[in-house]
């Protein structure tokens, strides 16, 4: 059952790391003391080869250990004092390239099956560190004092997997994707451990060579980064430097990771993972006239390592039971609302499918650029499940090319007003140069939804890089619908320099009145867009408290294929960031909006069709992640298509304990027009109880007065053991608008365990 409405000379038996390559002045050490294995490809006082920015890179030596770790977080194996850390780390920001303020220490271990990572991060104020999330995969980790380890296996200064945890040892993994995307959604089966010390906090990490992928071969040279993000001074520091444009995402450029020498990987197997799993479920749906309907499945995912780094998945009779329902919003435009994808199949591979770059930009902030493939078209429909009946997908690289290829069916669903339906997605990308990439994409739906035959579509996408901070990027796309007639075509062409103090943007972007995507996300249709936008942005040193101020000026205009302005938006901002981690932010905004249909607001209250030229002031307060009380404030006001309105929005979070923590959600929006009055609220919460790193309690409850409906979704999470989890789910949905106590919409309860098995 499923519901939606819509993660020294000598050899020693242990593993040695070491800093190579740091620059050094008369007097000073030409590097770190190492302690040498047999079958160590560096020595003391090595630099490893020049980066782009020809900063000799740094260089860490690995060795064999006949004994692992005991993995408790506490460092205090005779390996950690027979071995010299990895030391000196600096400062990406606030002072980039500065050493850091406390020191970080750093050790890697290997066995014939484990890679292990052992880390010390001293603090001088240790009763400021910062940690209240222990949630597996949760984001809330990055608010945290954290430290991140990525490794990119096949040294490619492109793509790698990174691992992180927090003094309270929650885990989140993820993949880095062409120094340019994160997918935080792809899984890898690993296990850490922290603990906290009189000066700081300590954490080991254990990750299988099974989960990861790289050349044959050894020993190995891979690239590694350690990023460690320190709360309480808002300081970010990592092993080898980057600049600080790059922000909390400097652990993207692999370009300038350091180098990890002298790891005899075992051989890569094609070995196989399977995920059975089993549920159960009782639900009552009130608008289908069904009480306490019992339902019970079973179904598979699998994994085939085709080779070193080619991978097919299949899934049989897949169940979404376990995933949270969405997020309710608050919709005062004439465009679609952008929904994320929340099941765990379609977001592991989310990277590989990305076509010119709309995963990057849909994470941040709304982008008319069209997503040719948005996996929730798969498996639901107008909010309702639809049935996946199998599926199965091909993800990696092959002769110097990164590829997926997805097909899935899914049954009928007279319920969903849904038919049986094939989806297929190619997708296939070249790097070219040192960090460009071309690439092209195809998708295929099954009947179409226009009717008859299928709808697809053909892309091609370029994204080029040079030097260190310009990017100029572009697709061109043509979608084919039996039904439909006229310009199917959509193409961007886009330019971005990204430097840390000075900024700018420039974009065409057209979508023809005829494309059609189907197994696409589209935000607006026939339009054609042309953006220009340009930011200063330096760090004063003289101003106590501030690290940095922005002025940005935007330009933006939407003209349809029948030559009318649809949108024209000025927008001038000024945004000062604190050292805190607090910012704050004025927006100035001029519109321009021209209907040409009615445009509904609230209560059957709308906007007739004209021309409606109006402005605004939005102020928004981010309280920064450490303060026991976090998030966004926001206030809005200014016109509204010939009226006015206000706005004021609260989300964030409230640490309550250390396991305990409520996310509050309101946003109240207060709109007079010449036709009436409409105010539409919408309230939520997110209370979570976190039992362990691997088992938390957490609960969903929303309110939208605009369809006065309150829904609930509770949930409580198990990892039993890496890989295996237990679920049991609690919905449930309620009218408020009736007399008494909120009469039932539907409710239900499941309980799903999934076993993990690798051979």
């Amino acid at each position: 059952m499923q519901w939606m409405t819509l993660a020294a000379g000598r050899t020693v038996p242990c593993l040695a790391v070491a800093v190579l390559a740091l620059p050094v002045t008369a007097g000073a050490r030409a590097g770190q003391v190492i302690a040498r294995a047999s079958s160590a490809s560096a020595t003391p006082g090595q630099y490893g080869p020049a980066a782009e920015d020809g900063v000799p890179q740094v260089t860490v030596q690995a060795v064999r250990v006949e004994q692992p770790p005991i993995l408790d977080g506490a460092l205090d194996d005779e390996m950690y004092r027979r071995v010299t850390p990895a030391t000196r780390f600096v400062q990406q920001y606030p002072r980039g390239g500065e050493p850091a303020t406390d020191d970080t220490e750093l050790w890697i271990f290997f066995d014939d099956r484990t890679l292990y990572v052992g880390v010390r991060c001293w603090d001088s104020r240790p009763d400021l560190i910062v940690a209240n999330e222990m949630r597996r995969d949760n984001q809330s980790i990055w608010a945290n004092d954290n430290v991140m380890v990525v490794f990119d296996t096949f040294l490619d200064r492109r793509t790698g997997v990174f691992f992180q945890t927090n003094p309270l040892g929650g885990l989140r993994d993820g993949i880095v994707i062409d120094e340019n995307t994160v997918n935080y959604d792809w899984n890898a089966v690993w296990t850490g451990r922290s603990r906290r010390i009189d000066k700081g906090w300590t954490a080991e990490m254990a990750i299988p060579f099974k989960s990861l992928r790289y050349k044959p071969g050894s020993p190995q040279v891979w690239g590694i980064q350690l990023q460690r993000l320190q709360k309480s001074r808002n300081e970010q520091t990592l092993l080898s430097p980057v600049p600080r444009s790059y922000g909390l995402q400097g652990f993207v450029k692999l370009s300038s990771a350091a180098r990890l020498v002298g790891i005899d990987a075992p051989p890569t197997s094609r070995h196989i993972e399977v995920k059975p799993y089993a549920i159960t479920s009782v639900t009552t749906n009130r608008s289908a006239r069904a009480a306490n309907d019992v339902d019970a499945a079973i179904g598979l995912d699998a994994k085939y390592g085709v080779t070193s780094n080619l991978t097919a998945d299949f899934t049989y009779n897949t169940d979404f039971a376990q995933v949270e329902i969405d997020e309710q919003q608050v919709n005062l435009t004439r465009y679609s609302l952008y929904f994320p994808e929340k099941r765990d199949f379609f977001l592991e591979g989310q990277g590989t499918f990305e076509f010119a770059g709309s995963g990057a930009r849909r994470a941040t902030t709304p982008d008319e650029t069209p997503i040719l493939f948005f996996s929730r078209r798969i498996g639901l429909n107008a909010g309702q499940v639809v049935p996946i009946r199998a599926g199965a997908r091909l993800m990696g690289r092959a002769g110097g090319y990164s590829m997926g290829i997805l097909n899935i069916q899914t049954e009928d669903a007279p319920a969903a007003m849904a038919a049986s339906t094939n989806f297929t997605v190619a997708r296939v990308k070249k790097n070219v140069f040192q960090k460009s990439s071309i690439g092209g994409l195809f998708t295929n739906r099954s009947p179409s939804l226009a009717g008859s035959g299928s709808n697809q579509v053909y892309g091609v996408d370029a994204n080029l890089v040079f030097y260190q901070n310009l990017r100029i990027s572009g697709y061109y796309a043509r979608s084919v619908t039996p039904s439909l007639e006229g310009d199917a075509s959509s193409y961007q062409a886009q330019f971005r320099y990204l430097a840390d103090r000075y900024g700018f943007e420039a974009q065409r972007l057209k979508v023809g009145p005829a494309f059609s995507p189907e197994v696409g996300f589209l935000r607006r249709q026939d339009f054609r867009r042309d953006y220009v936008l340009g930011r200063f942005s330096p760090r004063p040193k003289g101003i106590r408290g501030v690290r940095r101020l922005i002025w940005e000026g935007a330009f933006d205009r939407y003209v349809n294929s029948r030559g009318i302005v649809e949108t024209r938006q000025a927008r001038g901002t000024f945004k000062i960031e604190f050292h805190s981690s607090d910012s704050l932010t004025v927006d100035y905004l001029r519109n321009h909006e021209q209907l040409v249909l009615p445009l509904p607001v609230s209560g059957g209250l709308k906007v007739e069709p004209g021309r409606y030229p109006f402005q605004e002031v939005v102020l928004t307060y981010l309280l920064g992640t450490q303060r026991p009380v976090a998030g966004t404030i926001s206030f809005d006001r200014g016109g509204f298509y010939g009226g006015t309105r206000t706005s004021v929005a609260y989300t964030g979070r409230v640490r309550l304990t250390s396991q305990f923590a409520v996310e509050p959600r309101v946003s109240i929006d207060d709109v007079d027009l010449p036709q009436g009055h409409a105010r539409v609220t919408l309230l939520g919460g997110r209370p979570t109880f976190t039992i362990s790193p691997r088992m938390f309690v957490s609960a969903l409850i929303q309110f939208n007065s605009t369809t006065r409906a309150v829904e609930t979704n509770a949930r409580w999470r198990w990892e039993y053991q890496p890989g295996s989890d237990i679920f049991v789910v609690y919905t449930d949905g309620r009218d408020t608008g009736v007399r008494g106590f909120p009469s039932l919409l539907n409710r239900g309860i499941a309980i799903k365990v999934t076993r993990f098995l690798r051979f």
